[in-house]
């Protein structure tokens, strides 16, 4: 008797929900009437544009290129529009969720991406779209999208710019006679993740924007923008470009502290120097767009190249000029080589590693009064005539020919661009500095 009654009890609440079910898939295909009107066109055909609110929020910002001018961000895009032909009667005014087969049987925006260069909607673990009917005939239309879209950058101040981008959305078939593109809810119509950052830029502001846009071939559309602003931090350059250009121009000054006559050293500094700077100057363009305008890093490192070259030339000006005045000293040594019958003369030794004064402090006196002889290979004994008249006939040249001694010592030519080159390379830096900061 109890087993009985068990099984009229269990048999009773299967068949409950077995009803239950058909009842419900009943309910689907009578609340939908999917197969009673013709979803090719769109609602309300005929009459007035139809409007479609628009919302967006952004799930991550994932890469800018600069070589490609381009940007890639993943997204939730939301449509909402009213459709009569899926209204259906509720008591309790709930609304009916459904995935992505529902949406090939019925009318759906089709908005697209302008200048879009590759787009795709997710479908792991199965396609990422979520349609929600209410039962006024409002439709819900969501989907996760990634899209790589342009992005018209200006590199005039490279590193030291700022890029302004948008992602453009747009009917592709439906003028504004037929589909008022909106965005839902003003600025509040675009959410971004909090949690959103790029390792070289710096996201400023997210904000919206609409406008017509023309076709001649088709007409007028409404066209949504996601504009954002992206300012490019300074730091990985300042380590990797600038800090390494500075300090190649400062290693070219320290041959002006080497001796002139230390020919591989000073010339090996400077090839090396010139090398290093080219390569750098390589490294950052194989990083950027063939662009046809100069960038501001290519102000700095172009200005360093030349610092660094003009070093190398500043040696090559300081040796030759050496080997002339060398050359001179010889002749002037084969011309007088002994001192037999001078009086009154003065003897000066001077080695290989003698100095430019000594040796230009000769310029004063007259031919006749110097007479040369040789010791010894290493070391070379001069006679000086020290008279009240030749005295004063080297005061007179030294004040009438400055700039020709100058010229004529070498090691001055060392001692003034010990000055010069620092002034001005520190001098190129604070213009520089104020001008793109």
């Amino acid at each position: 008797m109890v087993a009985a009654i068990l099984f009229i009890f269990y048999s009773h609440i299967y068949k409950k929900n077995h009803d239950m079910t058909k009842t419900r898939k009943g309910k689907t295909d009578q609340l939908l009437r999917v197969n009673d009107h013709d979803f090719t066109m769109r609602p309300a055909f005929g009459g007035p544009a139809i409007p479609v609110g628009v919302d967006v929020q952004v799930e991550s910002l994932d890469s800018i290129s600069e070589v490609d001018m381009d940007f890639t961000m993943t997204l939730y895009l939301r449509h909402y529009w009213k459709d009569e032909r899926l209204s259906f009667p509720s008591i309790t005014n709930k609304s009916m969720t459904f995935d992505g087969r529902l949406v090939k049987k019925i009318w759906v925006p089709d908005v697209f991406f302008v200048h879009s260069k590759r787009s795709f909607i997710h479908d792991t673990t199965t396609d990422n779209i979520m349609l929600r009917v209410f039962p006024d005939g409002h439709v819900l239309y969501s989907m996760r999208i990634t899209v790589t879209a342009m992005c018209n950058m200006d590199f005039s101040r490279f590193p030291l710019d700022s890029q302004t981008c948008s992602l453009e959305l747009e009917s592709y078939a439906y003028t504004d006679e037929d589909l008022m593109l909106y965005w839902k809810n003003g600025n509040e119509s675009l959410k971004t993740d909090e949690r959103i950052s790029l390792s070289q830029f710096l996201i400023q502001k997210f904000h919206t924007t609409s406008r017509l846009a023309f076709y001649s071939s088709t007409g007028w559309y409404n066209r949504l923008y996601i504009n954002f602003t992206l300012h490019r931090h300074i730091f990985f350059f300042l380590l990797q470009t600038y800090f390494p250009a500075t300090l190649m121009v400062m290693l070219s000054w320290v041959s002006f502290w080497i001796d002139r006559r230390a020919v591989p050293a000073r010339v090996s500094l400077g090839i090396t120097t010139v090398l290093t700077m080219s390569t750098i100057i390589t490294g950052v363009n194989a990083s950027m767009p063939r662009v046809s305008y100069i960038k501001a890093v290519d102000i700095y490192l172009w200005v360093s190249f030349v610092f660094v070259f003009l070093s190398v030339l500043e040696y090559a000006a300081v040796n030759y000029l050496t080997t002339v005045q060398e050359r001179k000293e010889r002749k002037l040594r084969e011309k007088f080589p002994c001192t037999c019958g001078i009086p009154n003369t003065k003897t000066m030794m001077l080695d290989g590693t003698y100095s430019e004064s000594d040796a230009n402090s000769l310029a004063g006196y007259i031919r006749s009064q110097i007479v040369i002889e040789e010791e010894k290979q290493d070391k070379m004994v001069i006679h000086l005539a020290m008279s009240n008249e030749s005295n004063s006939s080297r005061k007179r040249g030294l004040k009438g020919h400055v700039g020709l001694r100058i010229i004529q010592n070498t090691h001055a030519i060392d001692k003034y661009s010990r000055i010069i080159f620092p002034g001005t390379y520190i001098f190129f830096n604070l213009i520089y500095w104020f001008v793109f900061c």
